[in-house]
């Protein structure tokens, strides 16, 4: 069985390379290396076939004919959007690619969406909400999902929209500025620099261990879903200065944060997802406590040679 993974040599995809490379598949990665890293892929490099490309380059490398596409090669925060807005449409156009690739091939799509996408409404938030217009990244994705739709309607295509929480965990080490604020507060405090948080620390994110992300993106390629959305979270909030106090308390310090007037028109104050139709539907449900998480989170931040300044 073949399988493609853009954007695995990234964060999230190389954590799920790793998990399919040792359940014996087949692995191609495709990855622009933007916020990725061959280093992430030490240990499965001899198993899989990577291509240092973008995803929208798919049609000139001359794959072969895949079962599943995990979309994960797209820009994955909104400042990356603001500082080059023309993102929105490469995202786009490498979404496109990727849909025709996987037309061609009667592959089935796991695509990596957002919950970003949600800022401004009242949580718990439902795959059913409608999105408000608040940011160029949430643009981009919104657009992405809804051409999705429209390749299955118009074509079959099978496609599973996994719209994760707050991320975080191993190997994110490459994405420096736009890592998790768990894996950034916890790369200060191992630094004894003060983590900076906007406002007063109050703000909230769903939080959620790396593993249960792979997680849901491999029940969605064994699922028989022709097309459905899905939330990746816990349904459960903590404050960022909750974060805070938990990493002092775990690494025996008491690094106190900075706190500095939020510069973001459309900051995100609150993230909750609510987990229920990925549970009954898709089958999952996310499994690694936060203090679980923050645990191999700082297992893995201590044994690297190195720490990301941000």
């Amino acid at each position: 069985m073949k399988v493609l993974v853009t954007g695995g040599a990234g964060f999230i995809g190389s954590n799920i390379v790793f998990e399919l490379v040792e359940r014996g598949l087949k692995t191609y990665v495709v990855d622009s290396m933007h916020t990725g890293n061959e280093k992430n892929l030490e240990g499965v490099l001899d198993s899989i076939k990577l291509f240092k490309r973008s995803a929208g380059e798919i049609p000139s490398l001359g794959l072969p004919k895949m079962d599943f596409i995990l979309h994960y090669g797209i820009y994955s925060s909104s400042p990356m959007y603001k500082e080059d807005r023309r993102r929105v449409a490469e995202a786009i156009g490498d979404a496109i690619a990727v849909f025709e690739f996987a037309k061609e091939c009667g592959s089935r799509v796991v695509l990596c969406s957002t919950s970003s996408l949600y800022n401004g409404l009242p949580t718990p938030w439902r795959e059913d909400a409608v999105p408000l217009v608040t940011d160029f990244y949430t643009e981009a994705r919104i657009a992405i999902e809804r051409l999705a739709e429209l390749y299955h309607k118009l074509y079959g295509l099978k496609v599973v929209t996994l719209r994760h929480f707050s991320i975080y965990g191993p190997r994110e080490e490459y994405k420096g500025q736009y890592a998790n604020n768990i894996t950034q507060f916890l790369w200060c405090i191992m630094k004894d620099k003060p983590p900076v948080i906007f406002g007063d620390g109050t703000q909230t994110r769903d939080f959620v261990y790396v593993k249960d992300a792979v997680e849901a993106a491999l029940l969605a390629t064994e699922s028989d879903i022709e097309f459905d959305v899905f939330n990746v979270g816990t349904g459960r909030d903590t404050s960022f200065n909750e974060i805070v106090r938990i990493l002092n308390e775990k690494l025996g310090k008491d690094v106190k944060p900075k706190y500095i007037p939020n510069p973001v028109k459309n900051y995100v104050y609150k993230t909750q997802a609510d987990p229920t139709k990925a549970e009954k539907i898709l089958g999952f449900k996310a499994k690694t406590t936060l203090s679980q998480g923050i645990d191999k989170t700082i297992e893995y931040y201590m044994q690297l040679d190195w720490i990301p300044d941000v």
